[in-house]
């Protein structure tokens, strides 16, 4: 990166520019599904919206409205996951795509979910109690 450039506080966020790679990725698989297919343009306006969502929620002063864009962007993120299980029933991606796909969203939505639990008040329990 220029140390000239200016950045903005969300520009320096890791889960900010791991969704910047999940949208080179998304463009990489949109290359081979027609333009004009709607999962096509779904994919890539939730790949946009986690994007998106992540700076505006940055953007916020109060914590909860923070919470709330980075609530979308997870949104957004099961979006995309769901848009590449599609790919894979109509064989226009390999199971080796879907898995690296689904493992990058799995890495922006752990990273949410930890920037929304240091900015929220809400209650969360431990995994363990719910194991049977």
């Amino acid at each position: 990166m220029n140390e000239d450039r200016i950045l903005f506080d969300h520009e320096k966020l890791k889960v900010y520019q791991h969704a910047l790679g999940f949208i080179e990725f998304v463009n990489e698989l949109c290359v081979k599904i027609d333009y004009r297919s709607d999962i096509r343009t779904q994919l890539e306006r939730a790949s946009n919206s986690v994007v998106l969502n992540i700076a505006e929620g940055n953007g916020k002063y109060s914590p909860k409205d923070k919470c709330r864009y980075f609530d979308i962007a997870v949104g957004s993120s099961f979006e995309c996951s769901a848009c590449l299980d599609i790919l894979l029933r109509k064989k226009i991606i390999s199971e080796v795509q879907l898995k690296n796909g689904k493992e990058q969203l799995k890495e922006i939505v752990a990273m949410l979910v930890g920037l929304i639990k240091s900015k929220s008040d809400r209650i969360y329990e431990t995994d363990d109690e719910y194991k049977s």
